[in-house]
């Protein structure tokens, strides 16, 4: 069983890296790329005004590292400032920069997204607070919608953009062979973007014999929806996706290779 990791290519590599160590056939074929806003001017201006603010919210690791990318030489994080994580590789990479005030989901968290960090957000009194969200250019406004209803003051910043990734050489022959193969891949998505552009790339592709990995039930809607097979959630950590996999691996020998379908109502 090989692994297709579709994550930008810079988060793929790591990916690909520690799931091959831990014996897995891991590939990546990157389906979004990440690049700069064109305009860093409100990044600039939003580094500015971050005395004042109750909490700074980040919803991927790709907002920090573009946040901090653009920050002026002359300003740094406020030392009591907290920030909002969304899960384990945000909050990773907030560490990386020195940020040491982090509200985030617990490791053990069902999923990690928007809804669980409002789980450790909604005992704070929020009236008046006002709060930065750091983001793609588009995005979902379930957490600011709820804060405003709490009587919080939140703004947005767009730190990046996604676009859909040019395939190189490798990458377009990877994508071949799991048409051709289907039920020999499974598929690892953390995006439902990463989904849409997989189906712009091979609209005609028939993934019906084909399993997929999603990291969020929306994510894994968004799979069902572009005809895989079979589909699962796996929490978004190499650890625990080598263990999804092998786990899989086992359930595919034990029903004789009848492909991906047919693990539908398997207890995983």
């Amino acid at each position: 069983m090989r692994l297709i990791v579709t994550r930008p290519l810079a988060q793929a590599q790591g990916w690909v890296r520690d799931l091959q160590a831990q014996g897995l056939d891991a590939q990546a074929l990157p389906l979004i790329d990440i690049v700069p806003v064109g305009d860093a001017a409100p990044l600039h201006q939003a580094w500015r005004q971050l005395q004042g603010l109750s909490l700074v919210m980040f919803v991927s690791a790709n907002a920090v590292e573009h946040f901090f990318a653009a920050r002026p030489p002359d300003v740094q994080w406020p030392a009591g400032l907290p920030a909002g994580s969304t899960g384990p590789g945000t909050t990773a990479a907030l560490q990386s920069h020195g940020v040491a005030l982090i509200e985030a989901p617990p490791a053990d968290a069902p999923q990690f997204d928007t809804e669980a960090l409002w789980a450790r957000l909604s005992s704070w009194p929020w009236a008046g607070r006002r709060v930065l969200a750091v983001r793609g250019e588009d995005g979902r406004d379930w957490l600011a919608d709820t804060l405003r209803r709490q009587g919080a003051q939140v703004s947005f910043v767009a730190a990046y953009r996604r676009r859909p990734s040019m395939l190189d050489a490798a990458a377009a022959a990877l994508l071949t062979a799991a048409q051709d193969a289907p039920a020999q891949h499974l598929w690892l998505f953390s995006s439902s973007q990463a989904v849409g552009h997989l189906q712009g790339l091979a609209p005609q592709a028939d993934w019906s014999a084909a399993g997929a990995l999603a990291s969020h039930p929306r994510i894994a809607q968004a799979a069902r929806a572009a005809g895989f097979g079979w589909v699962g959630l796996v929490a978004p950590d190499p650890q625990a996706v080598a263990r999804r996999v092998q786990g899989l691996q086992v359930l595919q020998v034990l029903q004789e290779g009848k492909g991906w379908p047919h693990l539908q109502s398997a207890p995983l």
